[in-house]
């Protein structure tokens, strides 16, 4: 029998602990031996529930247990859970995680403890919830060479921007439907400014090209300024606006961006809504690749801790990747090319006098005076300059890639 502790019952904690209970002969039977929980951490008490018969607010009494080989940390933020995180790692115990805050600020330190301790520390539920897209980049896509990690890594923003174009609402009324229904925080920042997308990013694409990328080196941008009027414009051009984190390596170099982009129906991320969250990775040998499931909830995100759980369980070895602390050398997205949609206070023919060619041309009845186009390819540098004092510039979206057109060029 092997032993287990969780650090932390909110959501995510008492989800591992329900799908320890509710799927223990299962469990069983796949691993070879019945995973106990023997502990449960918290500060609150939970009368009359049955975890109160594993309760405990020491966390000494987790560390000091020699019979605990494994120790789930879903405490969330930074501290305690990474002095807690650390003091398991080096009494020997594995750690298995949901928190892609700790995971993203000390992942490199803690992963090289775990190797000097021949134990593991494990991360799948810190990005995408339910999706196994970690253990998919560390072992059935092994012998790719990755040249590009992009997907909806945020249910908040993708439940809001979901909601502003299949209804119609602006960006406050969306944010604070989603409040309501538990899918966003008192305070959203986190989400709808993008910082949770970038943490995500920044771990998938360590693990896709095997060096060590820092979330304070992701340039990031959230969705607060979105606004009804640009998402008809997407509809018109048959798009939709999505906050996409994205990575992508060439023979220019890596680069990392989380942004709203406006994507067109080739795209199949335009069809996640909702609280799903979707990655697509291409490989250089396998293609384009799809992982589609809830991005957050108690038991989508406990079922990914569980599956580390039985993981550290069953091998008891220190589980290898590619991944070295070494950092990667980023290049700025200012280098990167790519078609704009801009909304702009004028004519076409001031358009295209400042931008050049344009590739679609839509407008809105209801807005006089005003149209949306599509630029030829600028890097982000030349458009930003381009734009700079131009009073004529509403807002503006980079355009996502068309894989069918790009597939068709290749």
């Amino acid at each position: 029998m092997a032993k287990i502790a969780i650090m932390g019952c909110g959501t995510v904690g008492y989800g591992v602990y329900r799908t320890f209970m509710m799927n223990s002969e299962t469990i069983t039977r796949r691993v070879g031996e019945r995973i106990q929980v023997a502990y449960a951490l918290d500060l609150r008490e939970f009368p009359g529930d049955p975890i109160e018969s594993i309760l405990t607010h020491d966390f000494n009494d987790i560390l000091n247990d020699p019979q605990v080989s494994v120790v789930v940390e879903t405490m969330g933020g930074l501290h305690p859970a990474y002095e807690f995180t650390k003091k398991c790692l080096l009494a020997g115990k594995s750690v298995c995680t949901s928190n892609k805050e700790l995971v993203a600020e000390h992942g490199v330190e803690l992963r090289s403890i775990a190797m000097d301790m021949n134990v593991n520390y494990l991360f799948e539920a810190s990005c995408g919830g339910g999706i196994p897209i970690i253990r998919v980049l560390n072992s059935s896509l092994t012998a790719e060479e990755i040249e590009e990690v992009t997907g909806i890594l945020n249910g908040t923003t993708n439940y809001i921007l979901t909601s502003m174009t299949e209804e119609g609402k602006d960006f406050a009324v969306a944010l604070k439907e989603a409040q309501q229904k538990g899918y966003a925080e008192l305070h959203p920042e986190a989400d709808v400014e993008g910082w949770d997308a970038c943490r995500k990013i920044a771990i998938l694409s360590s693990l896709a090209y095997g060096h060590h990328i820092s979330y304070k080196d992701v340039h990031t941008e959230g969705i607060t300024k979105v606004t009804k009027e640009d998402i008809e414009y997407a509809r018109l051009l048959d798009c939709r606006i999505k906050l996409l984190a994205t990575s992508r390596r060439d023979a220019n170099g890596t680069w990392v961006l989380v942004a709203p982009m406006m994507i067109g129906k080739e795209n199949p991320l335009t069809a996640v809504d909702g609280v799903m969250n979707a990655v697509m990775v291409k490989g250089n040998a396998v293609g384009t690749t799809m992982f589609y499931g809830s991005g957050a909830g108690s038991l989508p995100t406990a079922s990914a801790v569980c599956g580390d759980v039985i993981e550290a369980v069953k091998y008891k070895k220190t589980i290898k990747t590619a991944y070295t602390a070494d950092n990667m050398d980023l290049i700025s997205v200012d280098e990167v090319e790519r078609p704009f949609f801009v909304r702009w206070k004028g004519t076409k023919e001031e358009a295209e006098a400042l931008f050049g060619t344009l590739s679609e041309i839509v407008y809105l009845p209801e807005l006089d005076g005003e149209i949306g186009v599509i630029t030829g390819h600028l890097s982000e540098k030349q458009f930003k300059d381009l734009i700079v004092d131009v009073p004529q510039v509403i807002s503006w979206y980079r355009r996502g890639k068309n894989e069918e057109a790009e597939e068709k060029e290749d």
